[in-house]
């Protein structure tokens, strides 16, 4: 087994402690941000002032859509007597499928602002990068050691000894690796397919992610008092509304069109160049 006693602070200066978790964090949509920059928005001749905009957009509609999930999931009777809580984002406590939700809300507004693009062609695009996001930020949870998994005795047990002194599955690795392993997935499967219908991307990342999540979460400890009792958990029942919309998109993407095709935006720059 391995003993887990990591400091969740990087250094302490005074009073200024910057954390694992928030340099993970933003490791992660540094390089999502880099992959879209290089990958789609400079080789399909777009503004990279609309990405840097994309990019402010998806990080409050992850903070705020996670904090709100977390209230409102988990702890509701809490935070319906003391609103002013949910501000106290420093104290913990975020819901990776409030955060999802927040992100598609974040996509929608940034899309009333931006209307030359679509929005299946942002968020397959955006689909192509979040899943190393979302890995960045389960190791960020490993440096907090939280959100960690039943006791084990497997080999590749934790004890994560700031929480106590028993071996346990080490959740935030499990979903860490799933999600590292379903970004290159969608890469490959983006350079290699022959013909991605429009929004097939995106549900083949809600299928994915929401699947394992369903499955790891029988590893995982609850979350919530009231889960103890219950028979799955309520990342689980979360997990399958995500699950049958991504089935909906991918069923429903084999008939339009490949969304690599050249969009209009790209057909008018290749009409003025040749005029």
């Amino acid at each position: 087994m391995i003993h887990w006693n990591v400091s969740p602070a990087l250094f302490e200066i005074g009073g200024f402690s910057p954390r694992w978790y928030g340099l993970c964090f933003a490791f992660g949509f540094v390089v999502a941000y880099w992959i879209l920059r290089e990958k789609v928005f400079r080789k399909e001749a777009y503004k990279i002032e609309d990405l840097d905009s994309l990019l402010m957009h998806t990080i409050l509609g992850t903070v705020i859509g996670a904090r709100l999930g977390h209230c409102l999931f988990y702890e509701p009777e809490y935070y319906l007597h003391h609103p002013l809580k949910i501000l106290f984002i420093w104290e913990g406590g975020l819901a990776s499928h409030g955060g999802t939700a927040g992100v598609l809300v974040s996509t929608y507004l940034f899309l009333r602002k931006h209307t030359q693009y679509t929005w299946t062609w942002l968020v397959d695009r955006m689909c192509l990068v979040i899943g190393f996001v979302a890995g960045m930020i389960r190791v960020g949870n490993v440096m907090n050691s939280e959100i960690y998994g039943k006791p084990t005795n497997l080999p590749w047990a934790f004890v994560f000894e700031r929480v106590d002194q028993i071996p346990r599955h080490p959740t935030q690795l499990y979903e860490a690796l799933s999600y590292f392993a379903i970004f290159v997935f969608l890469q490959i499967y983006w350079m290699r397919a022959k013909h991605i219908g429009k929004g097939a991307v995106f549900g083949w990342f809600f299928i994915l992610v929401f699947t394992s999540r369903f499955f790891l979460e029988f590893t995982k400890e609850a979350q919530a008092s009231f889960e103890i009792e219950w028979p799955i958990k309520m990342g689980q029942i979360l997990s399958i509304p995500f699950v049958l919309a991504g089935l909906y998109f991918v069923l429903k993407s084999r008939k339009l069109e490949d969304t690599r095709a050249p969009s209009g935006h790209q057909k008018k720059r290749k009409k003025s160049k040749k005029s």
